[in-house]
């Protein structure tokens, strides 16, 4: 008898799990209002990511990117008892993770990763002695890792990356023997690697990355990991010398230790034994010596970055056996030597990086002759010799990307080869400025990439009438060519900053019209003749007074010397510091010069907002031509962020006012001029800051006053890096143009260098989860104010949007600044959770562009 009711029984229990079930999945409301467990108590096990036996009883919930907006603790954890599989990943969960979790005694699979789950993570996981993956990765988690997690001797997978987790790693995971990838990156853990966690002999991956509070040395017993094929330790707080112990891992393909400024030492022989390596980053580290020959012996080798180290000596002739190698950076070193001619054999090449060393002698012919290359710079060097002749004939073989190539800061000689002509837009930028160049250089080459990008060769000439900028720019300059390369990288930073502000002096003149009432212009009978001044901010600026305070323009006073003229810091007795702009006498006698001068400086004077550069006078004489412009003290954003020093000081809620300011100042231009005015230009070298560090948009020289519903197209203008993509196809010019060199700025702001790698791999991998604060400005602690965490993540999100290739996805200026105005009352998530490619919006409908006609 008790045979026949024992299934009678089971039967009752497995109907009264399954309705408890049924039950507690319908109270959380994730599927919508059902009622169909009224009559049938298994109706849902066919529901959307429900799986159950064949007792009908739950098994697997799989709930990934469900866009679920709920409490965690909406979810009865204990009524599922037979739930192995439960994966509520990349929703929008929030609140603590329960305590309640613990029940889920035969769980074998937890993912919640990227969510907003926040807390202490429970000490009752440590009851979950079946899991064998645990994901709580990307949310706002800030515990320790909780004691009972050695209970979990059947994990595989341990992911708690990208969280607050902090204190000390705990030595007790050194006993999850079972462990294949343990990712710890991304916290706030301090103190040392615990010497149990070498114990995990099973291990493939490990990541410690992005814990800048961790530091000491690498034990020598690292090298008990036998199994790893993964690990990276970068940007973090290491420190001493790489323990010789870590070249007998064998099985490693990708090694990242890069960014341990404190750890240093020499790089041995013995990492030549790494053979299965495909990835080798050493960036950023404190390395001496010369590169080992044996680091050749790695064929397998893809990528290697040994860049800011203090590498000496030369480039080993044996790297030519690299022969898969498609990215090696070596640069801001202390590399002497030539460039050896078998780097001509790697031909997949595609990244060459050896600026900032000591390199000389000629840039090898077959260094050319790679037709994958597709960036090269060898910029701040001692090389000497002509460009060769045949740069760029396997170009044409391949459908590449644009080609970047720099050789600026050397002692080149010989003229600029005819084949730059035919790749015409297959050429991203070039840069030769600062060599022995000599010859005339096409007038194509000085539109498509800017005059400065051949600046400083004395005997380069072009075409000034049909180039539009005169001869002098090109051979004003002296190079500098010899010398450490990192005073000469100082040189050159000081002299762009000259420039710069040579820039702005020339600039700013076409957009001061018809937005404000005409200013009285007056006529001075004195001994200079026909002189126009306008009055300044107190009506007592004179010409007289200008002579006086440059002592008749003395070269003491003089603080930068451009093609068009000099620029002289001047103090007026009422105490006020300018800027002025005294052009070189033959330019004052170019009647077409001296015309448009004239137009733009009457134009200049007639707009005022406080984030555009300010003109407070001028003087047009054939004999004494001169502008007088707020004296902006800190020079450029573009130095500032090249400056260690400055660059700390403009902290996060400076960068976040910068940002906004220069988006207040085009707003202006395009919607509260009429008509409206399109800079042109924009970039962190025309953005000048004052002793406050706040910023105002500069050099107008470029820019043009446009009319609304007339053709609109010009000759193509701006910086490149900063141009919208659109500009290499069409002339058509609209504010979008602005927008998309506005959103490379606040990226340059944001990341404190300027963003081309990142938009390179972004436009082709736009999913890829790249964490916000790993390309913040690692110069800076990482904002925590809840403020300006809200204020840095809007201001990536808008220049994402910005940078869009399709102008007509790009917001307008009006609508930047009101989102800024608009996210004062947004939900701030801490910045660890968040991931860059979460950042993008949807295509919205978004203001017309408008049509112009340039005037």
């Amino acid at each position: 008898m008790i045979l026949a009711i024992a299934p009678v029984a089971v039967a009752a229990k497995e109907s009264a799990v399954n309705l408890l079930e049924a039950e507690a999945l319908l109270k959380t409301g994730w599927w919508g209002d059902s009622s169909a467990t009224a009559t049938n108590i298994s109706a849902h096990c066919q529901w959307s990511g429900i799986v159950c036996n064949d007792a009908g009883s739950v098994t697997e919930i799989l709930l990934p990117n469900c866009r679920i907006y709920d409490e965690l603790k909406i979810f009865s954890f204990s009524s599922f008892p037979n739930l192995v599989r439960l994966d509520l990943s990349r929703n929008e969960l929030y609140g603590a993770i329960p305590h309640q979790i613990g029940a889920l005694s035969k769980l074998t699979y937890l993912d919640l990763s990227s969510n907003r789950l926040e807390g202490e993570l429970p000490s009752s996981l440590g009851n979950l002695t079946q899991l064998a993956q645990l994901d709580v990765s990307l949310n706002w988690i800030d515990s320790l890792i909780p004691p009972g997690i050695e209970n979990l001797t059947n994990l595989v997978t341990l992911d708690l990356s990208q969280n607050s987790f902090g204190g000390p790693i705990p030595s007790t995971l050194g006993q999850l023997s079972n462990l294949d990838s343990l990712d710890l990156s991304n916290n706030h853990f301090n103190g040392t690697i615990p010497l149990t966690l070498f114990n995990l002999t099973n291990l493939s991956r490990l990541y410690i990355h992005s814990n800048p509070s961790m530091g000491g040395f690498l034990p020598k017993e690292i090298g008990n990991l036998k199994s790893l094929i993964q690990l990276d330790l970068s940007y973090s707080g290491f420190s001493g010398s790489i323990p010789p112990t870590l070249f007998n891992l064998t099985n490693l393909s990708r090694l990242y230790i890069h960014s341990n400024p404190a750890m240093g030492g020499f790089l041995p022989k013995e990492i030549g034994n790494l053979k299965s390596l495909v990835e080798l980053d050493i960036n950023g580290l404190n390395l001496s010596g010369a590169l080992p020959s044996a680091l050749c012996r790695l064929t397998k080798l893809a990528s290697l970055s040994g860049a800011e180290n203090q590498i000496y000596g030369s480039i080993p002739s044996e790297i030519g056996n690299l022969k898969i190698l498609e990215y090696l950076n070596l640069g801001s070193n202390r590399l002497i030597g030539q460039i050896p001619p078998t780097l001509g054999n790697l031909s997949a090449l595609v990244n060459l990086n050896l600026s900032s060393n000591q390199i000389s002698g000629s840039i090898p012919l077959g260094l050319f002759d790679i037709p994958s290359l597709r960036f090269l710079d060898l910029s701040s060097n001692q090389l000497t010799g002509s460009i060769p002749t045949q740069f760029g004939d396997d170009i044409f073989k391949s459908e590449g990307h644009l080609l970047t190539l720099n050789l600026s800061h050397n002692i080149l000689s010989g003229t600029v080869p005819s084949s730059f002509m035919l790749l015409g837009e297959l050429l991203g930028d070039i840069d030769l400025s600062y060599n022995a160049l000599e010859g005339e250089l096409p007038c194509k080459l000085v539109i498509q990439f800017g005059s400065e990008r051949f600046v400083g060769n004395p005997h380069l000439r072009h075409d000034s009438t049909l180039c539009g900028v005169s001869p002098p720019v090109m051979g004003n300059h002296t190079p500098v060519i010899v010398g450490n390369h990192r005073h000469r990288t100082l040189y050159y930073i000081i002299g762009l900053g000259v420039t710069l502000l040579v820039f702005a002096i020339t600039g700013g003149l076409v957009i001061y019209i018809r937005c404000f009432k005409k200013v009285k212009v007056e006529l001075m009978d004195n001994k200079h003749g026909d002189i126009f001044r306008i009055w300044n901010y107190d009506g007592h600026m004179a010409y007289e007074d200008i002579i006086k305070a440059t002592n008749d323009f003395d070269v003491c006073y003089c603080i930068g010397t451009g093609g068009y003229g000099s620029v002289y810091r001047a103090r007026l007795p009422s105490g006020k510091v300018v800027a002025l702009k005294k052009l070189h006498r033959l330019e004052g006698e170019n009647p077409n010069f001296d015309k448009s001068f004239r137009n733009e400086a009457d134009m200049l004077s007639k707009i005022r907002h406080r984030n555009i550069v300010k003109l407070f006078g001028f003087c047009l004489h054939k004999r004494c031509m001169f502008l007088i412009y707020e004296y902006m003290d800190r020079g450029s954003l573009f130095c500032i962020l090249r400056d260690e020093t400055e660059a700390v000081e403009l902290d996060w809620i400076k960068r976040v006012n910068l940002i906004k300011g220069i988006a207040s100042a085009l707003s202006y231009l395009h919607y509260d001029c009429d008509p409206p005015i399109i800079h042109r230009d924009v970039s962190s070298n025309n953005i000048l800051l004052n002793s406050q560090l706040e910023a105002t948009l500069s050099d107008f020289g470029t820019a043009r006053i446009l009319e609304l519903d007339s053709s609109n197209q010009t000759v193509i203008a701006g910086t490149f890096g900063y141009m919208a993509p659109e500009l290499a196809y069409t002339m058509v010019v609209t504010e979008k143009s602005d927008v998309y060199s506005f959103g490379v700025v606040v990226l340059e702001t944001l990341f404190g260098k300027h963003p081309q790698d990142f938009l390179s791999s972004f436009s082709s991998q736009p999913n890829e989860p790249i964490l916000l604060k790993d390309l913040l400005d690692a110069r800076l602690p990482p904002p925590t104010n809840p403020l300006v965490v809200r204020n840095v993540v809007l201001a990536t999100a808008l220049a994402l949007d910005c940078v869009n290739a399709n102008p007509k996805c790009r917001p307008t200026m009006q609508q930047v600044v009101n989102r800024f105005e608009e996210g004062r009352r947004e939900p701030t998530r801490p910045l660890h959770t968040i991931a860059v490619n979460q950042l993008v919006s949807p295509p919205e409908l978004s203001l017309p562009d408008q049509t112009y006609t340039v005037v």
